[in-house]
């Protein structure tokens, strides 16, 4: 199995298995909708989207809370404008 392979299906699982019913529905729609459009730069972000709690991604999601930590990654803006 290829790499980049290895990382979509790691970042698949990683987006529908948060612990968090809102965040699993909003992050695995948002992947299954885009990975096979992200190149590799784009899957690096994703995986750092990923790392952040459910708690910090849900407060800037869905109630506009800006944190420059997710701000400042580039894909952060693609999931700001992603709509269920």
């Amino acid at each position: 199995m290829k790499n980049n392979e290895f990382l979509k299906k790691q970042i698949i699982y990683r987006s529908i298995h948060r612990g968090t019913k809102e965040m699993d529905l909003l992050l695995g729609k948002f992947v299954k909708c885009h990975i096979n459009n992200f190149d590799n730069n784009d899957l690096n972000d994703l995986l750092k989207l990923l790392s952040i709690e459910d708690a910090i991604l849900y407060k800037w999601y869905f109630e506009k809370y800006p944190n420059k930590e997710i701000d400042s990654i580039q894909i952060s803006e693609k999931l700001r404008d992603f709509k269920l």
